[in-house]
């Protein structure tokens, strides 16, 4: 990215050793050894990501983003899995800076993807959680369906949200957030919404 005085600035913690750790993360975690069963705690992960929903929804953006981690990825592939983004064109593949770049832009008013605003409303279900090798980190899989209307259109966006989270006290932090769309492969148009 290029500043303002010329000089290239890119973000801190993507780098190689970042993606692949983020390919090894997301690869072979739903294993039922790993599965998480605690009624408590898995429902705490439910209210989480409710809570990520109906932020976005009611259009808080800057409290959506409280809901991540400093060092956090919001990557919704192009594949059905996810694979390597190194290697492999991403719809959407935003880094802290990125996702405070888009809020600004959407806040200003002058996004004209978003004039009008569109209207949301988010269901999840089937939620699963999974343990990692880090007893503070967990992995949530869950199924969601996005109704967006805007400029009397009506578009449904649905698909499969993989979430690694951190426990972080009486709270989570998103460290990264994954995007499957089962309509990963087809001409999406202008995804102007932040799934």
């Amino acid at each position: 990215m290029q500043t303002v005085d010329g000089s290239i600035h890119t973000p801190h913690y993507i780098d190689d050793e970042y993606y692949q750790k983020l390919v090894s993360d997301f690869s072979g975690w739903r294993r039922a050894d790993r599965e998480v069963t605690d009624p408590v705690f898995r429902d705490s992960c439910r209210r989480f990501l409710d809570l990520e929903a109906r932020f976005l929804d009611e259009v808080r953006l800057e409290d959506w983003l409280k809901l991540y981690a400093p060092n956090c990825v919001y990557w919704v592939p192009s594949s059905a899995e996810g694979g390597d983004p190194r290697k492999e064109v991403s719809i959407s593949f935003d880094d802290r800076r990125r996702l405070e770049d888009r809020i600004f832009r959407l806040s200003t008013g002058a996004a004209w993807s978003q004039r009008p605003t569109s209207r949301t409303v988010r269901l999840i279900s089937n939620i699963e959680v999974y343990a990692t090798d880090q007893l503070e980190i967990v992995m949530v899989r869950s199924n969601f369906q996005t109704t967006e209307f805007r400029a009397g259109e009506t578009r449904l966006w649905s698909g499969r949200y993989s979430h690694r989270l951190r426990d972080v006290g009486n709270e989570f932090e998103i460290l990264v957030k994954q995007v499957n769309l089962i309509n990963y492969d087809q001409n999406l148009r202008n995804p102007s919404i932040i799934l």
